[in-house]
């Protein structure tokens, strides 16, 4: 038994050890040319919160920690990264229809007051302090969407800002 044991943690040792050169892509682009900064305001205050709590999963650019380097949590990682720009993607904002970009504030307002952001598996552990979200930054924030809603309201026809559902 006891051979048998140690060949299996050897042969997972050997898997480990593989896997540590298959490595999934980086989100490094900072392309930034439809960001939501080139058609909203953004003050500084909000910029700082995005950055720590939301542009690494929501942006063209992620701010790696080191055990991104490791496998199986750098394919973790990337999974979490792209999954969370199909649903917001704060680099790419602006090239989206106005209803989705009014949508994504009223989204973006519902998940932070309901605490759905950031994500608890974000700050595990002590991970990303920064983005442990205080009461006064999480309304920074909702109040800041709620401008850009208002804004959008201001600005376009109401049918408009309605996200239309597909026809059955």
């Amino acid at each position: 038994m006891k051979k048998r044991t140690k060949n299996i943690l050897l042969a997972l040792a050997g898997i480990f050890v593989v896997i540590q050169f298959i490595h999934p892509s980086r989100n490094v682009s900072k392309d930034e040319t439809y960001a939501v900064s080139t058609k909203y305001a953004v003050p500084d205050d909000v910029k700082a919160i995005l950055k720590v709590a939301c542009n690494d999963c929501h942006s063209n650019y992620t701010d790696y920690p080191w055990y991104a380097s490791v496998q199986p949590s750098a394919w973790w990682l990337s999974n979490h990264v792209n999954e969370g720009k199909e649903h917001l993607n704060l680099s790419k904002f602006t090239n989206r229809p106005v209803a989705v970009q009014n949508h994504q504030f009223d989204e973006l307002i519902e998940m932070v007051k309901e605490k759905e952001m950031p994500l608890g598996s974000y700050t595990w552990l002590g991970l990303h302090p920064g983005a442990n979200l205080t009461d006064e930054q999480r309304a920074k924030l909702t109040a800041w969407a709620l401008a850009n809603m208002e804004f959008l309201k201001a600005t376009y026809p109401a049918d408009s800002l309605v996200l239309k559902r597909p026809k059955r």
